[in-house]
């Protein structure tokens, strides 16, 4: 490890020894938040960034819908029974979501444009099923934390 980087867990979020995801995980997340960009896109949303990473952890996508900045979590599943990925949000994550949030506001927007976004920051999840056939099954669900 080479000085000042710091731990594995400071890094990354997992604790040292603590598998990555694997390749097909990795090209599955990927896969989702494309189709969720696009999705915003379509809705008339402007995606400013992907996969926005710090210390803490990383946003999916980040995205400005009229005034507001959208933080917007995807979770793109196959389709295997009691995996939906619509389960919502739970606290944890919505509170890590909300310091994350905070933290890209600070960096990056205010950094900008001098002031906080006149619309607000709302966070938004898209669920994605892939089915063994067919179109991939899109949801998106605005203001869930």
């Amino acid at each position: 490890m080479q000085s000042g980087t710091g731990s594995r867990a400071a890094r990354t979020g997992r604790a040292a020894g603590a598998p990555g995801p694997t390749r097909a995980r990795s090209a599955l997340g990927r896969y989702g938040e494309d189709l969720a960009a696009r999705r915003l896109r379509e809705a008339g949303m402007t995606v400013l960034e992907r996969n926005w990473r710090c210390a803490e952890g990383e946003i999916d996508l980040i995205a400005r819908d009229a005034d507001a900045v959208v933080i917007c979590e995807v979770k793109t599943r196959r389709a295997v029974p009691f995996q939906h990925p619509m389960g919502g949000l739970p606290p944890a994550k919505t509170a890590r979501l909300r310091r994350l949030a905070a933290r890209w506001l600070s960096e990056r927007w205010i950094a900008r444009y001098g002031q906080p976004p006149v619309g607000g920051v709302r966070i938004d999840l898209v669920g994605i099923v892939l089915p063994d056939r067919g179109a991939p099954v899109l949801q998106h669900v605005r203001g869930v934390g």
